[in-house]
């Protein structure tokens, strides 16, 4: 297809149609910016969580033990490298055990994944007034940690 051809509104609707299939499937949830919900798809698939109903509020999927996870995507572009997550609520209260944080390319492919255990969160999160919450950068010390897993190479093998 030569999307160049098509006018602004054909590509418009052929994005909410791809949206639209991509809800059917169950790989999204809302018909959004994709991305959340692509990342949240993919770590429930990779790693055998049941995602929570799509407005629950602190987390985002539970694993069999009853650990609770806050699920965090970033696709990164060639004019927007930035590695900030989007904003963390309520980081007071507790309401995940581990942040899975996923990082794809400009094609949705799987550059970096993390699952970081809460109490680095509180550790290396700032708190933002501009944003009433809290921004995690997943680069630097925090993905240095011995406690921080990389499953890059298990979200990867969902990533089809």
């Amino acid at each position: 297809m030569n999307l160049e051809s098509l006018s602004i509104l054909n590509l418009l609707g052929q994005f909410a149609d791809i949206l639209d299939e991509l809800k059917r499937r169950g790989v999204v949830r809302t018909r959004n910016n994709p991305v959340a919900d692509y990342a949240e798809w993919l770590a429930a698939d990779a790693l055998g969580l049941a995602l929570e109903r799509n407005s629950k509020s602190g987390f985002d999927a539970k694993n069999n033990k009853g650990e609770r996870f806050q699920i965090k995507g970033r696709r990164l572009d060639v004019t927007n490298k930035s590695r900030q997550l989007s904003v963390i609520r309520n980081l007071a209260a507790k309401e995940f055990d581990y942040l899975i944080g996923i990082l794809f390319d400009h094609d949705f492919k799987v550059i970096e994944a993390y699952k970081i255990p809460y109490k680095l969160i509180e550790k290396y999160a700032r708190f933002s007034e501009h944003q009433n919450g809290y921004i995690l950068q997943l680069k630097g010390p925090i993905i240095q940690e011995a406690s921080v897993e990389d499953i890059t190479l298990i979200v990867n093998k969902s990533n089809k």
